[in-house]
């Protein structure tokens, strides 16, 4: 969708040398930019989770260095070594697109812009009445494929622009919808989970209904250039999604999407004293007050929106809190605090910053140590009878640590990992945390520590080879399980239009395909527990499926295979009892 449809625009756009030659390359590095890069370098090259990218930041490094860094990546960074789809040639012609961009644009979240891509692609009254679902969220229809929509996980297939939604009893694949291109974030509707929310990179926000066969697809609009962020108000009314680009959020009706407010970042203060524009990282709701709280990736602050009152006004402003903020995730202490506090990451300071509800101030910061860019992910909030007190953790991305403090907002463990991670998981039903190493080296980057909620320390790794797949005593070194591991070449589908709405989709292949005869490293990420806590789901990102374990003994049970780089999984029955997620 063109920029002119969906923002006004306050100059003119004027890329340089989108196709920049060098040699013999013929890679279009707008394009492969947009697609692998700009998650972690920004839009604009600013940086964030990667480095500053703008000429100005680059001619104080040597080409040599550069294109180094790009062949092979750096070491206990998120950085990866693009060797294997860069040539020399291909490497020289990107420095030399990213010496010759230019910014000449400033984009500007424009309401009127907003509404008029968004879309209705099914009734939602007349499905609610065709397929009526109870409070409790149990099926009251003949013939559904499943019994309760609180037993439904989500799944996102990034490089597939896919949203799945499974069968968290079974494993099986319920239904697969093109959501945009990578979709990044889903979501649902507390006060009435037959609602489910995505997002995709490519600024796509789409509304499901759950509750109804297929899961069909009832809204959608196009909130942005590139987004992250999502959030449902606990009464069920609101939705709002956060861009990078342009920065700001839209706030939406939660039954219909339509687009009721923009937030827009383009002009905020960052934490040096300049004026510019600031991406939205994470948006989160609390049943703490009528509240949600938006981060500002670069200027280092957190809007708190009241979205009680008219117009929906911001109603706190808490700055200072660091420099590139990103994930962020609320306390479950028990009692009146509960959700009282936004834990969110700042990637450029290395803390976390405590922000209170109540108070509307930055309660704390938590140090989690140098060059530890934290990164929360949905991150970890639990009770401890070990060290007697709630805790929380984060993990780090440029090394293997995950990091725990308490409520007094003071570091009380560092657990050494096998590598840099993005997501710290747990719930009631697992005696772990469970702590991913997906940013370590490519020999450990197929690891999950499971650590002992209560007395700290890794009790078991789950690792998986590229035939074999173990679980392992972390103290002993003793194999507890082996199982069979085996990678399958993914089974090719067409595209299908959906019977109960206006949406394309992608059937979930009936037969496994082909044993690969050159596996890869599997890549295991995102730790989430499903089935009502039975089980804790493992994506496998460069293997496409998704591994089942066992929470309680974290032993393998089963894979959800034919996927493709499946990232970000979200179960219904478990996110219910999390504040803000």
């Amino acid at each position: 969708m063109k920029f002119s449809r969906l923002i006004g625009l306050a100059a003119v756009t004027s890329f340089a040398a989108t196709m920049a030659m060098a040699g013999t390359s013929t890679m279009d590095f707008a394009q492969k930019y947009e697609k692998e890069c700009q998650g972690c370098h920004g839009p604009i090259h600013q940086g964030g989770v990667g480095s500053d990218l703008r000429a100005s930041a680059l001619k104080k490094k040597s080409r040599e260095f550069l294109a180094e860094v790009i062949m092979n990546g750096r070491k206990n960074t998120a950085m990866p070594a693009w060797k294997d789809s860069f040539s020399k040639d291909d490497a020289s012609g990107m420095i030399d697109w990213l010496m010759d961009w230019k910014n000449t644009v400033e984009l500007t979240l424009d309401l009127d812009e907003v509404k008029k891509t968004w879309a209705k692609l099914a009734d939602r009254e007349a499905l609610v009445k065709k397929y009526p679902v109870a409070d409790d969220g149990k099926i009251k229809y003949e013939g559904a494929q499943i019994k309760n929509i609180k037993d439904i996980t989500f799944a996102t297939e990034r490089d597939a622009s896919l949203v799945d939604f499974i069968d968290s009893t079974t494993g099986g694949v319920l239904s697969r919808h093109k959501a945009g291109f990578a979709v990044h974030v889903t979501v649902t509707n507390k006060a009435n989970p037959r609602y489910a929310y995505s997002i995709s990179r490519s600024g796509r926000l789409t509304m499901f209904d759950i509750g109804a066969p297929g899961q069909p697809a009832l809204a959608t609009v196009q909130v942005g250039q590139e987004s992250r962020g999502l959030a449902v108000s606990p009464d069920g009314k609101y939705v709002i999604a956060g861009n990078y680009n342009p920065g700001g959020a839209v706030l939406c009706d939660a039954m219909t999407l339509e687009p009721l407010k923009a937030y827009d970042t383009s002009r905020v203060i960052d934490p040096d004293g300049e004026i510019g524009p600031s991406r939205v990282a994470s948006l989160a709701d609390t049943p703490y007050g009528p509240y949600f709280a938006m981060a500002l990736k670069d200027g280092g602050h957190v809007y708190i929106i009241d979205y009680s009152k008219p117009n929906f006004p911001i109603v706190g402003d808490i700055p200072n809190i660091g420099k590139i903020l990103h994930d962020a995730f609320l306390n479950e202490d028990e009692g009146k605090d509960f959700g009282r506090y936004f834990m969110i990451a700042s990637q450029g300071s290395d803390v976390i910053g405590i922000v209170d509800f109540k108070e509307k101030n930055l309660a704390a910061l938590v140090h989690t140590g140098p060059r530890s860019k934290p990164h929360p992910g949905q991150g970890s909030s639990w009770y401890s009878k070990g060290q007697n007190k709630q805790l929380h953790a984060t993990q780090s991305m440029n090394f293997g640590d995950t990091v725990i403090w308490d409520s007094n907002w003071k570091v009380v463990k560092h657990v050494k990992t096998a590598g840099g991670g993005l997501f710290v998981g747990t719930s009631p039903h697992t005696p772990w945390i469970w702590s991913d190493c997906v940013l370590g080296q490519p020999n450990h980057y197929n690891e999950v520590h499971l650590i002992n909620k209560d007395t700290l320390e890794t009790d078991r790794i789950i690792k998986v080879g590229k035939k074999k797949g173990q679980l392992i005593d972390a103290k002993t070194k003793k194999v507890l399980q082996e199982w069979d591991a085996t990678q399958h070449e993914p089974v090719a589908v067409n595209e299908v239009a959906s019977k109960m709405s206006q949406e394309k989709l992608l059937p979930m292949p009936k037969k496994l395909g082909a044993v690969k005869k050159d596996p890869i490293q599997p890549r295991l990420l995102h730790a989430e527990p499903a089935n009502h806590g039975a089980w804790t789901m493992i994506s496998e990102w460069t293997t496409g499926r998704i591994g089942i374990y066992d929470s309680e003994t974290g032993k393998f049970i089963k894979y959800i295979n034919n996927l493709t780089t499946p990232t970000f999984t979200y179960s219904v029955e478990h996110r219910q009892h999390v504040p803000g997620a």
